[in-house]
């Protein structure tokens, strides 16, 4: 193996704040609904819009699968909102992401995988790897901004970087 290598870390908010936020309903004030039958786990991400953006729910479903080992050589990131993947079933999912910077080196750059009951979203301008699920037919719920602006950012890396299995 020649060049930059990651291996995920476990995702916990602590290492992933510089980077945005960890969705999930553990270690965080709960609250009573529906006469008590359910309780609900409120403010778990900032969903950023900017100024002239909109809320967009939508949902993504993996068509092709990512093996790990891979080589990857461009991230991107969004410049005018937040992005969010929620898994609609328990998997795990590789987050790569490096700082909301105005460039990105291959030394920038994290790897972090998910407990499989996780969320994240990405802060404003956060570089990332595209979404890798690990079975087609994965579902994630994606909490994004919409608008009339174009919000995507691609930068091809200097070298190409290999990420392992977690």
């Amino acid at each position: 193996m020649s060049g930059p290598v990651l291996k995920p870390l476990p995702l916990t908010r602590e290492r992933f704040l510089p980077f945005g936020d960890v969705i999930e309903a553990s270690g965080v004030q709960r609250e009573a609904m529906n006469a008590g039958r359910f309780e609900r786990y409120d403010d778990l991400c900032d969903v950023d819009v900017g100024t002239d953006g909109r809320v967009s729910v939508s949902v993504a479903r993996c068509r092709s699968a990512t093996a790990l080992p891979c080589r990857f050589d461009a991230v991107e990131r969004h410049p005018l909102g937040s992005q969010a993947f929620v898994p609609l079933a328990r998997t795990r999912f590789v987050v790569v992401v490096a700082p909301p910077e105005e460039s990105v080196e291959v030394e920038d750059l994290q790897a972090f995988v998910t407990n499989g009951r996780q969320g994240i979203n990405y802060r404003r301008g956060t570089w990332h790897l595209p979404l890798i699920a690990f079975e087609a037919g994965q579902e994630f719920l994606v909490i994004d901004r919409a608008g009339d602006l174009p919000n995507c950012d691609e930068h091809v890396l200097d070298e190409s970087v290999l990420l392992l299995e977690p």
